[in-house]
């Protein structure tokens, strides 16, 4: 039981925390992510901005996160046909938005302009996104990156998603579960059977570990899903370690149809 001393405490501590975020918010007025005008919230979009992106709603397949046209093309599982037809190694899949040039700009300053603050934002829609993909036990694992480009990079952006991501949720995560056994190429520009090829057996679960997996749901964190190739890998060393089901949850997805149309680039991340 807390003593009344402590409730006072309590209270007096969140009182001076909203005094120092009101002071801080007077000396630097929060700004949006993607054009730097000012909003209600830090780590936000100004309405405006927001309207450049485009959320990924219903209805859409549960097995590969892509949006339909119409339920009309799902099956009665809540596939897509491309699901039907080659099915993803993964359970589930979920995006918050679609990889249009909103999306693509709010991820490519996390990724390589140090923009950190951005998985704020988009971790948070994650979350909205992907809300049933969590179980009381699930745990949030990021997409890895080889030690040469994180050493380079300084930070890897699917584990910044994947702790905003476990925070709204209120799960655990671990951040260095998976681990890249070699530099693996740049996927941007390959055919998707060519992307599978080069990301075979290049993930693997570390073995200190490998406990943390078994017996879990699993749920897989990275900032763009095109082809899937990577969290292919991603999932099959999961479930070699036991995991009992793997999802994936994203920051953006590239529909398949769009692959070879987008005038932007694609980016197979990490």
């Amino acid at each position: 039981m807390t003593s009344r001393g402590g409730r006072t405490g309590l209270a007096l501590g969140k009182a001076m925390r909203r005094m120092g975020k009101g002071m801080l918010d007077v000396l630097f007025p929060p700004s949006c992510q993607l054009c730097g005008g000012e909003t209600e919230e830090a780590g936000g979009v100004c309405p405006a901005c927001f309207g450049r992106l485009a959320p990924v709603t219903q209805p859409f397949c549960i097995k590969c996160g892509a949006p339909q046209a119409a339920e009309a093309y799902l099956n009665a599982k809540g596939w897509c046909a491309a699901c039907e037809r080659h099915p993803p190694a993964w359970d589930y899949a979920r995006a918050a938005f679609l990889y249009d040039k909103g999306a693509k700009d709010l991820i490519l300053q996390m990724k390589y302009a140090d923009r950190q603050e951005n998985a704020r934002f988009l971790g948070n829609r994650m979350w909205r996104a992907g809300r049933t993909l969590f179980a009381a036990d699930s745990l949030v694992v990021p997409v890895p990156v080889h030690r040469r480009r994180l050493l380079k990079r300084r930070y890897n952006q699917a584990a910044l998603l994947a702790w905003e991501v476990a925070r709204q949720a209120g799960v655990s995560w671990q951040p260095d579960v998976l681990a890249r056994t070699r530099a693996t190429s740049r996927l941007a520009g390959f055919s998707r059977k060519e992307r599978h090829e080069e990301m075979k057996r290049a993930i693997v679960v570390r073995a200190q570990r490998a406990e943390l997996i078994s017996g879990r749901a699993v749920v897989l964190v990275d900032d763009v899903l095109t082809s899937g190739a990577t969290a292919t890998a991603c999932t099959h060393a999961l479930r070699q370690a036991g995991a009992r089901s793997v999802s994936v949850l994203v920051a953006a997805e590239v529909p398949l149809q769009k692959e070879v149309d987008l005038d932007f680039p694609i980016l197979e991340t990490t």
